[in-house]
Formats: structure tokens, C-alpha cells, sequence
């Protein structure tokens, strides 16, 4: 049986002060997930990284039942946790540069860029074969990184993949190989048929 695996990135604060680590989704935020619930299935399995934003993603989705768990948990940014970008390359540039060249550098203390591609990685092969559908409300870098290991892509590329709050990535797999899935945007008639 296929496993079909459908990551969606939990929103955070709108607005400009963007900050590493755990923000709480402002009430913006949850009501655009709570219009966005109508676009998801919620039959399968379904999980929510460890954080606040996720969890509180996944209840504003209606999500009943999901399973918390840490393979999913954002990248963890050791000393630069709850600062924003602007700070750190204020006070250290060339970590911050390094750190966004180099997958496998990690000055903040934290966890590399690698690291978490590779435990991404390991989480979705892990997946048994009969999971049937899969649903899971992670963090953008966690979305980077599942994309990255279906189009086994280099983690230098991590850089280069833009996911919007709430962008929906979906991919099939079986015994450890990914297939990226591209939806229908077919215009419809309102019955679920295209429209003529």
C-alpha cells in the first residue's frame, strides 16, 4: 500500500518580527487556518510537531486525535532561540552567514541544517508501508526538509524552497522511496466536476 503524506506549515505571527524558534500563531494567524480546515482531508493518521504553533494549528484545523510528535520538532536553534535574524547578524555576521551556506554548520549550539534533513528523512522512511494516509502540521524548515529528501536534493537547496504559512506539500511513498504529488487545479462546477 502507498503511504500518502500531506505536511501542512503552521502559521506564526503575522507581521514583520520574524524570530527564531516558537512563536504563538496570533488569532490572524488561527483564523486563517480554521478557513483553511475545508481544503484538507482529515481521514488518516494525524500528527503535530511539538510545538506551540503546530499544536495550536492542528486545533484550529479541527484535528481530533493527533499524536504529538518530536521527529517532527522544528530545527533547533540552541543560543539564538526567541532572537530575530536581525539581532544575531548585528552581533555575530559571519555565524549567521555560515550558517545559512553551510548545511552542517551550527554556531548557535543548535542543531545544523543537515541534522534536521537527515532526522526528516529518517522519520518518513520510517513510515510503514500500510500507513495509508498521513497528515502532519509541522514547521516550515521541517517542510524544507521533506522536500529536499523526496527530490533528494542537496541540503544546500534547503535555502531555496519559499513555504508560506499554511502551503500544503503532499508526496506518496513506498519502502523508503518519494514521490513529490502536484495537485488539480482544475476549475470545478461546484460539484467536484470539471467544469466544461
Amino acid at each position: 500500500m502507498t503511504v500518502r503524506l500531506t505536511l501542512v506549515c503552521a502559521p506564526a505571527r503575522t507581521g514583520r518580527d520574524v524570530r527564531f524558534g516558537d512563536t504563538e500563531p496570533d488569532e490572524r494567524a488561527l483564523r486563517r487556518a480554521r478557513a483553511a480546515a475545508a481544503s484538507l482531508e482529515t481521514t488518516g493518521t494525524l500528527y503535530a510537531a511539538p510545538s506551540h504553533r503546530c499544536r495550536q494549528t492542528a486545533q484550529a484545523l479541527g484535528w481530533l486525535g493527533v499524536t504529538v510528535e518530536a521527529a517532527l520538532r522544528d530545527l533547533d536553534m540552541g543560543r539564538w532561540q526567541g532572537r530575530t535574524p536581525e539581532e544575531v547578524a548585528d552581533e555575530d555576521p559571519a555565524a549567521l552567514t555560515a550558517w545559512m551556506t553551510d548545511p552542517e554548520a551550527a554556531p548557535h549550539g543548535g542543531e545544523s541544517v543537515g541534522d534536521l534533513c537527515r532526522r526528516v528523512a529518517a522519520w518518513m522512511d520510517a513510515l510503514p508501508d500500510g500507513a495509508g494516509r498521513v497528515l502532519a502540521v509541522v514547521d516550515q524548515a521541517v517542510v524544507r526538509a521533506a522536500v529536499l529528501s523526496v527530490l533528494a536534493a542537496p541540503a544546500q537547496s534547503f535555502w531555496r524552497v519559499d513555504v508560506p504559512p499554511l502551503a500544503k506539500f503532499e508526496c506518496t511513498g513506498r519502502a523508503g522511496r518519494w514521490n513529490l504529488r502536484l495537485g488539480d487545479a482544475s476549475p470545478t462546477n461546484g460539484s467536484g466536476r470539471v467544469a466544461s
